[in-house]
């Protein structure tokens, strides 16, 4: 009775991730965008993530919750490397790494690198704040007054569709 249960959540959690069916995106790391690249990962849990926010306030900002584990994460990522300098000046983007190993998230950062900070997050808290940690990824929109206008549980399939979040939910 229990391994049945245990195959039916773990399909479950599968196709948690799995997309709509449209073309798969390209998924290569863009090159990395040079000096400016964030590589470390910030610790400090819920207070250094608010005091984050709070420092951001006056711009619009875009939290992305990612793990190194997510293939879905892995897909949409690009699209935050691309968008985060496309942005630049206008809207301000953090990243927060969940429920993942130091190791894993730096190795990834190191593929994928980006023009914003990322908090560790080990055990799912300073996702909580933005509504996060129950799908991956998950991305949260502020407005630049520190409101939080909305919260997407799941992956974003083209870049597209996060410009359209951004124009509409941060800006």
């Amino acid at each position: 009775m229990r391994a049945p249960a245990a195959a039916l959540v773990f399909a479950l959690v599968l196709l948690s991730g799995c997309g709509s069916g449209a073309p798969a995106p390209d998924t290569s790391p863009t090159p990395s965008p040079g000096p400016t690249a964030q590589t470390a990962l910030l610790g400090g849990g819920q207070g250094a993530f608010e005091r984050r926010l709070g420092e951001l306030r006056g711009r619009p900002v875009v939290v992305n919750q990612w793990a190194s584990w997510c293939r879905p994460c892995r897909v949409e990522f690009p699209f935050f490397q691309r968008l985060a300098r496309r942005y630049q000046g206008r809207v301000a983007f953090l990243g927060i790494n969940s429920l993942d190993s130091r190791d894993n998230a730096a190795e990834f950062l190191r593929s994928f690198q980006t023009p914003f900070p990322h908090f560790l997050d080990p055990d799912g808290s300073v996702a909580r704040l933005i509504g996060g940690g129950r799908a991956f990824p998950t991305t949260a929109f502020y407005t630049s007054d520190g409101r939080l206008n909305f919260t997407r549980l799941g992956s974003y399939a083209t870049e597209a569709k996060l410009v359209a979040d951004i124009e509409r939910y941060a800006l």
